[in-house]
């Protein structure tokens, strides 16, 4: 019986070894074509179309994660992701650290407001234009009723992404900045951490202002918020290519070193005509302007 016993106990601990063996080769054989791509919400639902498409191409999978711009940057130095998106410039020690930096496309930032916005509402227009220095009055809390604007009388709400984040990073450089003057985020705003989130607080309510991803702006199937113009000039992806409008940025795709292996795959589909597609179709600016042929 003891012997029975010793025996049972060692084709357990072997069937249990076994198993293990099984699962640490299987995780190894998924980990060798998994690639995880994570960072800028910006970018984010540009990376999950992307990797829709390179999916149905090639059957490969791609994680897309989000987190930040500097979450992406954390996720990539820790090899915890192959490549990191990024929506703001990097800085210098960055620079140094990071060895393969890409710009996929380019993006303009939108200024968004309710379709019926205070101003909307009284004038009866179809679309608010504001100077940058209006915007950045709004922002710094300097102007904090709608009135002041030549709307009906309603206390504005500021809207912003976190700190930290690329597109936050992105609007304080572009609209913050006031040639060698840094003005700063009043903090009675509106904090949230997507693009998504600001987007969709916004589009419910009428008095409120937010900035988001140009093209974020126009989701089929979602209630609508209307762009700003901003001294005259609609934020549309052809003003961000003429250099006209002046919020725009680079979206990166950032590695410690030039990718290999599947990650190197994605990466090539991306910048091939294919995926540079993906991203014009969503109203991203790419090189090539595929409405032209150029």
């Amino acid at each position: 019986m003891i012997q029975l016993r010793k025996n049972l106990f060692r084709i357990a601990a072997l069937m249990l070894t076994i198993a293990c063996s099984f699962a640490f080769f299987s995780a190894c054989a998924r980990s060798e074509s998994s690639v995880i791509v994570a960072g800028s919400t910006s970018v984010q639902p540009f990376a999950e179309r992307l990797a829709a498409a390179y999916e149905a191409e090639t059957g490969n999978s791609v994680d897309i994660q989000g987190g930040g711009s500097s979450a992406g940057l954390r996720a990539v130095r820790g090899n915890i992701a192959d490549i990191g998106m990024s929506s703001r410039l990097l800085s210098a020690a960055e620079l140094e650290e990071f060895n393969w930096v890409k710009e996929i496309a380019k993006d303009g930032l939108a200024v968004i407001v309710h379709p019926q916005n205070p101003i909307l509402k009284k004038t009866g227009a179809n679309s608010l234009n504001l100077s940058l220095a209006q915007i950045r009055g709004i922002y710094s809390g300097d102007i904090t009723n709608w009135a002041a604007l030549g709307g009906n009388s309603a206390d504005i709400i500021c809207v912003s992404r976190e700190s930290g984040s690329g597109t936050r990073s992105a609007f304080e450089e572009m609209v913050m900045k006031e040639d060698e003057t840094q003005h700063w985020i009043t903090p009675r705003i509106i904090t949230l951490n997507s693009n998504g989130a600001i987007r969709m607080y916004v589009s419910i309510s009428p008095n409120s202002i937010g900035f988001i991803s140009l093209g974020l702006v126009h989701i089929s199937g979602s209630a609508p918020v209307s762009a700003v113009a901003i001294d005259g000039v609609d934020a549309s992806p052809a003003n961000v290519r003429n250099d006209t409008y002046r919020l725009a940025r680079s979206f990166l795709f950032v590695s410690k070193y030039e990718p290999v292996g599947y990650a190197l795959r994605f990466a090539d589909f991306v910048f091939s005509d294919a995926g540079q597609r993906v991203l014009y179709d969503e109203g991203l600016v790419t090189e090539k302007d595929f409405a032209s042929g150029d």
